[in-house]
């Protein structure tokens, strides 16, 4: 039946009013099509606007206890009507069930259910709503909204979640999850990274987001080497709106935004914006972020089209966090830090500042040692209908990006600028204190398509056609805006130069059958080719010369089977495969070999339990539980060494045979939607066969080690879990707590405890408090209270080393501090 979404329950239990829960009674019935009486699995049901599932396979949903009064159901489903309906709560169980018209009107979902996966695609997936969204989002970056996810990993350079922000899951850095807007790739296609740092406050203008975990279905752009995040900004909403949310918090975080609609105009348009800023000193000192966005979408939409024009854009600028916190400076440690100092790490002054600053310790203090970007996206999408059965979607983009990193740089060579020695006199001086700026300035557009077949009349056969073109172009440069010295140079000097191209095309048909009424299966192919060609040099002077080709086959099937009503079993096979990043390129040390492209064959297993009527555990409670084994086998991944390149970026090898296994738990109870717990636990091994450690001597001369062997994969830790306790004591007042384990993880692949983060746990408090005065529609009140245990954890970092002169190995680490207890506060109205 009803596949629960986030289930509610109180944070503290002694404040539920148990007289409350005598009105309430459970509602439940069957979804069908008014047409043919055929049932309409995965239909989403809202109760007063807020999502509590989605129908299962038969079409049937059930809700535990609705309370007493009127109340509205909604139920919507991708080509039908939605239907609207008021429901009494009272004691007694009622029966409704349901029919769907057919839509004359494609909604926006049409455009992107190509890119999604659902209950018959045998795939480890987890779907977030707007209203989850909005109930996470106080300022912080997207990653940070998501932590409550199975198998995810956050982190922040700046420490408080706002600037530069990483996600990983399953143990893989966002250059291995393919993220796509709307079906268009974010990832950008030089680097494989999804900067959401330049689209600042994207989660409020966000309608559904999906994380299929895994390889999962065939997706636009990078292949999915740990998973996949798609995201839809395609809603239209039909009736007027106009809100703002406003929070101010620790370490002077800002977050303003309006946003408004207005709905349909001459019944056939509709007109969205939205304006952010979002500001922060940081927790780390000088870690500061200026961040803007804006977003603006005019649609079109009659009988069997839509026709929607989407604009976004981010502007940020942040203060360069990217070197972190040598490790003295956490443990003060004198002996460690005149080891940075005698090896020229640091320099005394310096390091006698990161001994004083500690943990908020920042590298540079530079006023302007900052990154600024700007990225423009442009999107046109069309969805039509074509008869009864079938649809097209397509889409036209354009996203323009361009910015630089001004640093301030000491004691540089003038020939390392292409620059001639500055004489004076008798006297030839050949380094000068200088300040330069690496740009960037690059366009990415193409095209994307998707045929979908799904016949009104017989759902047991869905199928898709679908595929892109993309090409993308990024000149690199860098140029010297002052220096102390004045050479013969010219005004913003350019001292390196190269340009790229990637063009990027693939194509892709899937389809699920019904074979038997408990038996589906599904099949999915994806043929990708790319040519990548950089020319040029970099910065220090390397010719970085590259042209590559690749042609992938990725082949995907999968089988369900229902065991019981709310049972299902599922299990898949999927290869995915995927070409180098620039920095692997550019990058590797002399001597080193070209990087390989890698290989992923990914098992992935399951059962899912829905219960929404679970009354042996108790009157009206709900119960859903999924277990998911996964074991994901790779050829020639690329790993990272803890390292990181002078803009930090993370430095990759690829390594011959290696492998992700694990056990993803995730499960939650909720009863009379008063008081619910939620929790996800993932326990994985995640291994390197046969690795041998790389080091390089004072000399820059490689030295591999004599003896393969086993070892953990850097960035991979072996358990992680997110638990949430939340519930609705009074109504319009929500409080929930918010759990995160994270077990220790190897900064590099020699799984040493000396180069590794230790295991952490936070708990966080969030309260929301609604009211609906005459005068507006909502005020909501909010206050999130970040790390409420006050613990001085770390969950990121980086190392580096080398022997010394008596062929000691010197090890230095750097470490990335989260902030200590901290506290955001928001006012939200909505009018």
């Amino acid at each position: 039946m009803l596949k629960l979404g986030n289930l509610s329950g109180a944070a503290l239990l002694a404040c539920l009013p148990v007289g409350a829960a005598w009105a309430q009674g459970p509602v439940s019935g069957v979804v069908t099509d008014a047409r043919t009486g055929t049932a309409l699995p995965s239909a989403t049901i809202l109760l007063d606007g807020t999502p509590v599932g989605t129908t299962d396979v038969s079409g049937a949903y059930a809700l535990p206890a609705v309370p007493a009064g009127a109340h509205e159901l909604r139920v919507s489903f991708l080509g039908y009507e939605t239907l609207k309906r008021r429901v009494q709560g009272q004691p007694d169980a009622q029966q409704l069930s349901l029919s769907l018209q057919p839509t004359a009107v494609l909604t926006g979902e049409a455009v992107v259910t190509a890119t999604r996966a659902n209950e018959r695609t045998a795939t480890a997936y987890t779907n977030v709503s707007k209203e989850e969204l909005a109930r996470r989002n106080f300022g912080q970056d997207l990653p940070f909204l998501l932590d409550q996810t199975p198998s995810v990993v956050v982190n922040s350079d700046a420490g408080a979640g706002v600037g530069y922000t990483d996600i990983r899951i399953r143990g893989t850095s966002n250059t291995g999850i393919n993220m796509t807007i709307n079906g268009v790739p974010l990832n950008d296609a030089e680097s494989h990274g999804s900067f959401l740092v330049n689209l600042p406050d994207l989660a409020s203008s966000v309608n559904s987001l999906q994380i299929q975990r895994g390889v999962g279905t065939s997706q636009n752009g990078g292949a999915a080497f740990g998973a996949s995040i798609n995201i839809s900004t395609l809603d239209n909403r039909r009736e007027a709106y106009a809100e703002t949310q406003n929070t101010y918090g620790s370490f002077n975080t800002w977050k303003n935004n309006v946003q408004f609609g207005t709905g349909l105009v001459g019944k056939y348009f509709t007109f969205d914006g939205r304006l952010s800023r979002i500001a922060s000193d940081g927790y780390v000192n000088r870690g500061a972020s200026d961040l803007k966005s804006y977003y603006f979408a005019a649609g079109y939409q009659q009988k069997n089209t839509l026709l929607k024009f989407i604009t976004f854009s981010g502007r940020e600028k942040t203060y360069q966090s990217w070197n972190g916190v040598p490790e003295f400076a956490l443990t003060g440690n004198r002996a460690l830090m005149q080891q940075f100092i005698d090896n020229g790490e640091l320099s005394a002054a310096e390091a006698a500042r990161a001994l004083q600053e500690g943990r908020r310790f920042s590298h540079y203090t530079y006023d302007n040692q900052t990154d600024n970007y700007q990225q423009n996206h442009y999107q046109l999408h069309l969805s039509q209908g074509i008869g009864e059965d079938w649809n097209v979607g397509a889409a036209l983009h354009l996203t323009r990006g361009f910015g630089y990193y001004e640093s301030y740089r000491t004691r540089r060579k003038f020939a390392d600028y292409g620059l001639p020695n500055f004489v004076l006199g008798d006297t030839t001086i050949t380094r000068t204190n200088l300040v330069d700026r690496k740009w960037l300035d690059n366009y990415f557009y193409g095209g994307t398509f998707a045929l979908n077949y799904q016949p009104r009349d017989n759902d047991k056969l869905q199928a898709t056609v679908g595929g892109a073109w993309n090409r993308f172009t990024n000149d690199h440069y860098g140029e010297v805006i002052w220096a102390q010295y004045a050479s013969t140079g010219n005004t913003r000097q350019r001292y390196y130069a190269n340009d790229a191209d990637k063009t990027d095309y693939n194509g892709y048909a899937r389809a699920t059958w019904q074979v038997l009424p408990r038996l589906g299966v599904y099949g999915d192919v994806q043929l990708r080719h790319i040519e990548y060609n950089i020319s040029g040099v970099e910065d220090e002077q390397n010719d970085v010369t590259t042209h590559v080709k690749y042609t992938f086959f990725n082949p995907k099937a999968g089988a369900t089977f229902i065991l019981a009503r709310g049972q299902q079993l599922y299990a898949s096979y999927a290869v995915g495969q995927r070409e180098p990043v620039r920095s692997d390129f550019t990058d590797r040390p002399a001597g080193d070999v070209s990087a390989k492209a890698e290989r992923l064959e990914d098992f992935e297993g399951g059962y899912r339990l829905s219960l929404p009527d679970a009354d042996w555990l108790g009157p009206r409670t709900a119960v859903r539980f999924e277990a998911n084994y996964f074991y994901m086998k790779y050829r020639n991944q690329l790993v990272a060494t803890g390292q990181l390149n002078d803009v930090g970026t993370a430095l990759r090898t690829n390594v011959g045979r290696s492998y992700r296994t694990g056990l993803e738990l995730t499960g939650a109870v909720s009863a009379n939607d008063k008081i619910g717990l939620s929790s996800t636990l993932t326990l994985s091994r995640n291994r390197i066969q046969n690795y041998r450690n790389v080091i390089y001597d004072a000399d820059y001369n490689m030295l591999v080690d004599d003896v393969a062997r086993t070892t953990t994969i850097s960035y991979s830790p072996a358990a992680v879990s997110a638990h949430t306790l939340e519930g609705q004591p009074l109504k319009g007042l929500r409080l929930a707590l918010l759990y995160k384990t994270v077990s220790r993880q190897y900064l590099d692949n020699t799984a040493s405890r000396e180069r590794s983060l230790k295991p952490y746990q936070v708990l966080d408090l969030r309260v929301r408090y609604s009211i609906r005065p005459q005068f507006v529609k909502e005020i909501e009140l909010g206050l999130l209270v970040n790390n409420v245990l006050n613990q001085k954890y770390v969950n990121n970092g980086y190392t580096y080393g080398y022997p010394d002169a008596a062929g000691r190995q010197q090890t230095f680490n750097w470490y990335f501090p989260q902030a200590t207890r901290n506290v955001l506060a928001s006012v939200g109205v909505k009018f």
